[in-house]
């Protein structure tokens, strides 16, 4: 199933989704894809480029990316590292200033369901 869904899978710009990152690994299925389905309640398809403020904003809200977690196999995240966020966290990061830059080819679809592509485009690191 989960081949499917890579094979399936579009970007906010209708095409094939593209990796994101696989180091560190990334991806709510641990693929490398900001892939979604319906077990990812928090809906990680937006591919961002971390930066400092955006890992102290999520830090603040609960949601700490910097610190490693070896039981998970996380490494923590540093400034520049790509990784498949939650588009509410994206989006309220972009409310509060701190909006890390994102990937639209390897941002899904799905991302476009709460933030519209006009604005994801203004943050975009690719085209």
């Amino acid at each position: 199933m989960v081949a499917e869904r890579q094979t399936q899978a579009k970007n906010v710009l209708g095409e094939p989704l593209q990796v994101c990152c696989t180091e560190p690994m990334t991806g709510f299925f641990r693929t490398g894809k900001c892939e979604t389905g319906p077990q990812d309640t928090g809906v990680h398809v937006v591919c961002a480029e971390v930066t400092e403020e955006f890992l102290a904003f999520t830090r603040q809200q609960g949601n700490d990316l910097s610190t490693p977690m070896p039981m998970f196999n996380f490494p923590g995240l540093k400034p520049g590292d790509r990784w498949c966020l939650c588009a509410a966290r994206w989006k309220e990061s972009l409310d509060a200033g701190t909006a890390p830059p994102i990937v639209l080819a390897s941002t899904h679809e799905a991302a476009l369901k709460s933030i519209p592509l006009e604005v994801l485009q203004e943050h975009a690191i690719d085209g």
